[in-house]
């Protein structure tokens, strides 16, 4: 478990309800819950200030880490994909993006493809990618705050010939390999989660620490397929397609253990002296 990746989901699925910063005293002791070292969390709080995704303040003696500009738009996303609602039937239009960047740029270059997977491209060339979703306004923000406008177009466009839209997405996409990965989640979780229901039937007592560190890993677990998943329209979904039973699973389990993982983390989670009094506690 990578510190920096777990400071994501606990930014984004904690601090950014409870005004988006947090004392680092408290983000230890929540990592503390997953076997992380003080130490290790301050060089992963570093890191992540060096690369803009964090910003820091102090108050007094202590000091406070919220996520930068950035960062929340990245959290936002992520949490809009995580807790999807219901797509519109798709208008069978693909968003392309196509690049010419030259290798003096290489590394603008790496950094822009990984920003398309992460929206949910898939790569049809090396330098074209497409998706089913419309990610226009998306792609436009990253290429204008990198200053790359130059090298990249982007469309809206019919696919014509000669793939069927179920072919391109086989080419774009590894489907096994991402049917495998809901298996795998599936697998891992359904029993997690039946012994919690069990539980809750009698009445059992649930401690809310438990519920933290289980609802914090469940969603670590699923953020992962953001990277992997695009989200494809249903007209798109091959036969066989466990998204749909994983996406249930984890709504499920996420669902129960939800208020119990808020108390932990109220009782561990310290405001600064001027904070607002205000929390939103409702996903975006």
């Amino acid at each position: 478990m990578r510190p920096q990746s777990m400071l994501f989901t606990i930014y984004g699925e904690y601090v950014r309800h409870y005004g988006s910063e947090i004392w680092v005293g408290s983000l230890t002791g929540l990592m503390g819950e997953f076997g992380l070292t003080e130490q290790a969390v301050r060089a992963a709080i570093s890191r992540m200030l060096r690369q803009g995704w964090l910003e820091s303040r102090k108050v007094g003696n202590r000091s406070y880490y919220s996520m930068s500009p950035r960062g929340k738009r990245r959290l936002n996303e992520a949490a809009a994909r995580i807790y999807k609602q219901e797509t519109d039937t798709w208008d069978g239009k693909w968003c392309i993006a196509s690049y010419n960047i030259p290798e003096k740029e290489r590394s603008i270059r790496d950094q822009l493809r990984k920003e398309l997977a992460w929206l949910g491209f898939g790569m049809l060339t090396t330098s074209t990618w497409i998706s089913p979703n419309d990610l226009t306004d998306k792609v436009r923000d990253i290429v204008e705050s990198r200053g790359i406008s130059r090298y990249v177009e982007i469309f809206r466009a019919d696919h014509v010939a000669w793939s069927e839209p179920a072919q391109l997405v086989q080419k774009c996409w590894n489907i096994d390999e991402i049917n495998a990965a809901y298996a795998e989640f599936i697998e891992e979780y359904r029993p997690s989660y039946e012994r919690l229901v069990t539980m809750t039937e009698q009445e059992e007592a649930v401690p809310d620490g438990y519920c933290f560190v289980e609802k914090t890993k469940l969603v670590h677990q699923y953020r992962k397929f953001l990277f992997i998943d695009p989200d494809f329209p249903e007209e798109l979904l091959p036969d066989v397609w466990l998204g749909k039973e994983a996406d249930q699973l984890f709504q499920n389990y996420y669902d129960m253990l939800h208020p119990g993982a808020s108390r932990f983390f109220e009782q561990v989670y310290e405001p600064s002296p001027d904070a607002l009094p205000v929390r939103d506690r409702e996903h975006a």
